[in-house]
């Protein structure tokens, strides 16, 4: 019963998550905004999902593949994000007003690469 309630929860829950994301990359107006979107609650909600299932198996053997989806998720998400902020400030398709600070455009007297 008490692990009905939990399994429960923890599916509504990232469920909810998953979905303010995907209403977030409909609606934000710009790439980083989307992006922003994309991986912060996207992620989140697989965990809780995925801690809902864990919850609802028990100890199954298939709980080591859950596991292993959650990790590379929290692996992956944050890399993939950081990728795709650099060539979409690279493709110059921000708005500038947006930043409060560039740290990625060159200061005077350095190097261009």
């Amino acid at each position: 019963m008490i692990t009905d309630i939990l399994t429960a929860f923890f599916v509504l829950s990232g469920s909810l998550l998953a979905m303010t994301a995907a209403i977030g990359i409909v609606r934000f107006p710009d790439t980083l905004s989307r992006m922003h979107a994309a991986t912060k609650p996207q992620t989140f909600g697989m965990i809780l999902v995925l801690i809902g299932v864990l919850i609802r198996l028990d100890g199954h053997y298939d709980s080591g593949m859950l596991v292993l989806s959650g990790l590379f998720t929290l692996i992956t998400a944050p890399v993939i994000a950081q990728r795709v902020g650099r060539l979409v400030y690279r493709e110059q398709r921000i708005d500038e007003h947006l930043l409060d600070e560039s740290q990625l455009r060159p200061r005077a007297g350095d190097d261009e690469h």
